[in-house]
């Protein structure tokens, strides 16, 4: 009943000025807004999803762990250490299971509750929200010859919850900018390196002496903790018709509550 307690007044709290730009992503029927959460202390805010199907659709919400490689894909982790323990424990949500209406929201209310004592850092889990499949009518048994699977796809959206504790800073550098290819049409390669103790999250820009809008651009590019350097290949914008050789201004900006900050910029030559 404590827990119970604790839980309900963690939920109540107000809402912290501490979401990313707000974002929509979708899979299946589902769409989840914001697509990213920043927590500072216990204070709480809400996550929308949104049915946008025809029919009753029931999910599971989980607190769930991640890891990035240098690549900026995220794998499932087996062990967690210490840390990634401690953020899944803070994460506070409810309701934890929710049956949406068609063309209809549902907020889910989430917080963090950080242990006495606990260090200042960043601590990070995901929250996942995964498709029930609807309960099937039984079907008549059918003699069938050998072996038979009926495979039904179960969706799921993945959204980052940061929690971060004290006066967190970072340092961006970007290195090793290089004309590349991606999927084979032109495109720029260069490594985002990060320092410090925290993570950071913005957009990737690539200008052209002379020409107004980036010819290059990566949207919403994360850089967690747990990699000090993270590999990027940007196609060139299609509409770009002048190719990516000569000088180039390369930087990564970051939105936040204070408007939007560039934390890395090189000047180099494509050849």
């Amino acid at each position: 009943m404590k827990a119970a307690r604790r839980l309900l007044t963690a939920l109540a709290l107000p809402l912290a000025l501490v979401v990313a730009p707000r974002a929509e992503a979708g899979v299946g029927d589902l769409l989840v807004a914001p697509t990213r959460i920043i927590l500072n202390g216990s204070r709480g805010t809400e996550i929308v999803l949104s049915n946008i199907g025809d029919d009753v659709a029931t999910y599971r919400v989980s607190v769930e762990l991640r890891r990035m490689k240098p690549d900026g894909s995220l794998e499932d982790v087996a062990e967690a250490n210490d840390r990634e323990k401690t953020a899944q424990s803070m994460i506070l949500y409810a309701p934890r299971r929710v049956t949406i209406a068609p063309n209809q929201p549902q907020t889910i209310r989430i917080a963090a509750r950080a242990p006495a004592g606990l260090p200042d850092g960043e601590y990070r889990a995901h929250l996942l929200f995964r498709a029930v499949p609807p309960p099937r009518p039984v079907a008549a048994a059918t003699q069938v010859k050998g072996v038979s699977f009926e495979l039904i796809p179960i969706y799921g959206v993945t959204i980052p919850v940061v929690i971060r504790m004290g006066n967190l800073q970072a340092k961006v550098g970007i290195a090793n900018v290089a004309l590349a290819q991606s999927d084979g049409k032109p495109a720029v390669a260069l490594d985002l390196t990060r320092a410090g103790d925290r993570s950071v999250f913005g957009d990737v820009r690539v200008f052209k002496a002379g020409v107004k809008d980036p010819i290059a651009i990566q949207r919403g590019v994360a850089v967690y903790t747990e990699i000090g350097t993270r590999h990027l290949v940007i196609p060139l914008n299609p509409q770009f018709a002048g190719g990516g050789g000569g000088p180039v201004t390369v930087d990564f900006i970051e939105s936040g509550d204070g408007g939007t900050v560039s934390l890395a910029e090189t000047k180099t030559v494509l050849r």
